[in-house]
């Protein structure tokens, strides 16, 4: 298995403006390229209380609601650390994951829950999980994940939402965060020894120093082996998602030597730093003309009629209605 260090997002189908699904040849959408981490099959593995992810190495509770009712950030961190002194399920390396690990378990094909077809998890919530990692541009906020159609934004941390502990490293296919720094619920920067959130732990790949290379035809980012044109911004102004397809069409006609494509969503957030916003990318990133808020070739399975969207300024990923000339271009290729 090739590891990419961003993961295929799990999307067949090609849908148009208004939702309608159409073929993929051709469309320049996520499904027509498949790019990313392959998904083994089966991709599960049940052992008793526990699921193994056997495309990243990840080991889940399969209850996915073990704590049974909402808690605040504090208080889910502190329920996993009682189950490591309890030893639940025999085990004693417990802990919250971070946002990029909690966001390896989706699927942009599917809705409510936004999983893999036949997963193996029980009470799975169709709202908010709680991640590890603190958010950058509000540190009394934490990453969140949707599970009812795949979003990641940030909530308060004296807000409650649902648990999912995971254990083990993995596979190395999942990136770091870049997050190094721990903070308490009121934003303020605390010691990581003990606290299990992700600056503590720091798991996933590591980046590689320097982390971007500059080549004739664009900047290449040596963790993912992606290839991105270094000026960010492929259009005079925002446009509509027909219009961001079409752009890196055009570029591609004029024979410049690389298949350029509109990323997957997966590509766009492997280029956040969760320790960096406004942007949220590496520091020192080469890259110029940096906007706030990126097409995908993503299609929401949510709404098809709308799409994903990386908000650059936050980290964050939503959806756009693909009919709103809202959201800037940014070209990207495979290296090699």
């Amino acid at each position: 298995m090739t590891t990419h260090h961003y993961l295929h997002t799990g999307q067949r189908t090609c849908h148009a403006d208004d939702g309608r699904e159409l073929a993929c040849e051709g469309s320049g959408q996520d499904a027509s390229f498949a790019v990313g981490t392959p998904w083994p099959e089966p991709r599960f593995d049940l052992r008793n209380d526990e699921v193994m992810d056997g495309l990243t190495g990840l080991i889940w509770c399969r209850n996915a609601n073990l704590a049974e009712f909402p808690l605040t950030w504090q208080e889910a961190l502190d329920f996993v650390a009682s189950m490591n002194r309890e030893q639940r399920f025999g085990q004693h390396d417990w802990r919250l994951p971070n946002r990029r690990e909690l966001r390896s378990l989706l699927s942009l094909q599917t809705r409510l829950p936004a999983l893999p077809e036949r997963h193996p998890f029980i009470n799975v919530f169709n709202g908010w999980y709680w991640s590890a990692t603190t958010a950058a541009i509000s540190p009394t906020h934490a990453w969140y994940v949707a599970l009812d159609g795949a979003r990641m934004f940030y909530g308060g941390k004296d807000q409650s939402f649902i648990l999912w502990p995971v254990r083990g490293e993995g596979l190395g296919v999942v990136p770091r965060t870049g997050q190094s720094l721990c903070y308490d619920a009121a934003g303020k920067v605390i010691s990581c020894v003990g606290t299990g959130q992700d600056g503590e732990w720091r798991y996933g790949a590591p980046w590689p120093e320097p982390r971007f290379e500059i080549r004739p035809a664009g900047v290449l980012d040596r963790l993912t082996r992606l290839l991105w044109r270094r000026s960010a911004n492929l259009t005079p102004q925002p446009v509509v998602w027909r219009e961001a397809l079409a752009a890196v069409a055009a570029l591609n006609h004029q024979g410049a030597g690389n298949v350029w494509r509109l990323p997957t969503i997966n590509e766009l957030e492997a280029l956040v730093d969760c320790a960096a916003h406004s942007p949220a990318l590496p520091s020192g990133h080469p890259f110029a003309d940096v906007q706030d808020i990126y097409w995908s070739s993503t299609t929401s399975l949510f709404e098809p009629d709308w799409a994903w969207a990386l908000y650059l300024e936050k980290g964050a990923t939503g959806v756009g209605q693909k009919r709103f000339a809202q959201f800037s271009v940014w070209a990207v290729t495979s290296f090699d």
